[in-house]
């Protein structure tokens, strides 16, 4: 069993880790901590979780474990994963790993320094949808692959969302925030890699009363083989379809020999090659629930791991570089 402890409370994604820990058999929880008084008042009071720690310090002093799970607000996760790295512990956490690319310079060189691990909540490896779109792709059912859009706009939830999202120097960007998804799964689909942001886009559109959060983000991107990337991550879903719509997360990869499209919560897999009239409707693999803690697992033991700590490294290091690119409106940036 790994021995884990929680830090940050203030992401509900952070109780979805907490309780696919507890329930996967191979890691015991050992210490809770939310640092914030008003968030532990609130935690209290719904009964959420029973913290055992209100300062994370004191925490790692005091609790003997092996890794932390990290689920604070954005703009504080680089220093918390650091101070863990720095004491010998591997880390779990939800995403963006941090905001800031000097953190993931320190977090990258302590990683390699010390042999540790960094798991994260990079879910979409393990959607059937996309396992499906991988074996195909990657058999050659349409070609080299020459065109990807990706339309991961969410809802922004104004309102119900964690008030911290919308305070300056804790959210990061929404190209970090949510385009780490897409920049993590199309390589790991299409075998391609990123190579240059050709330009990107970030905007207050939605949310004029906070006009410093930019709840707006795009980008064109070039891959390894001059294939094309085009992304949207904007809070621009309407709230009242939430994550039921199926324009979640789509991807849609254009090959020389056709087109294969698909969302996070579409029932099928579409197909359709060139030469045919019609569109196949495929079925999706089976899903592997919360297969970021088994993988994450897997590394730690010196397993073959879905998802490795060099994979996530480097999606963050492509997110914050894309984002940083839209804040300084800089084109044709390596990556």
């Amino acid at each position: 069993m790994i021995r884990i402890a929680f830090i940050g409370f203030r992401h509900v994604h952070i109780y979805s880790l907490l309780d696919s820990c507890k329930q996967s058999g191979k890691f015991e929880v050992v210490g809770l901590c939310e640092e914030d008084p008003v968030a532990r008042e609130e935690i209290k009071k719904n009964k959420l979780v029973d913290l055992t720690h209100d300062n994370y310090l004191k925490m790692l002093d005091e609790v003997e474990c092996d890794a932390i799970a990290c689920g604070d607000y954005y703009g504080k996760r680089g220093s918390i994963i650091i101070e863990a790295l720095r004491r010998g512990k591997h880390v779990l956490t939800d995403k963006p790993v941090c905001t800031r690319q000097s953190e993931l310079d320190e977090i990258e060189k302590l990683v390699n320094a010390n042999n540790l691990k960094i798991g994260c909540m990079l879910g979409s490896r393990f959607n059937g949808r996309y396992i499906k779109a991988r074996e195909l792709i990657q058999s050659g059912a349409i070609g080299e692959i020459h065109a990807v859009n990706v339309g991961g706009q969410h809802p922004l939830n104004y309102g119900s969302r964690p008030s911290w999202y919308f305070e300056e120097d804790k959210h990061g960007g929404t190209i970090n925030d949510i385009a780490i998804h897409a920049v993590d799964f199309v390589p790991w689909i299409t075998g391609l890699e990123f190579s240059e942001s050709v330009a990107a886009l970030s905007w207050n559109a939605f949310l004029k009363d906070i006009p410093h959060f930019h709840d707006a983000g795009q980008f064109i991107a070039r891959m390894n083989n001059n294939c094309g990337f085009i992304c949207d991550v904007s809070y621009f879903m309407p709230d009242s379809f939430a994550y039921s719509y199926e324009l979640y997360w789509r991807p849609t990869f254009f090959g020389r020999e056709g087109i294969i499209e698909t969302s996070a919560i579409t029932p099928k897999v579409r197909l359709a090659k060139n030469g045919d009239k019609e569109a196949e409707l495929l079925d999706p693999e089976p899903t592997i629930k919360a297969g970021y803690i088994y993988s994450f697992y897997d590394e730690l033991k010196g397993l073959e791991a879905k998802m490795t700590t060099a994979d996530i490294i480097k999606a963050t290091r492509i997110s914050l570089k894309i984002q940083d690119a839209a804040y300084s409106e800089s084109a044709y940036v390596k990556l």
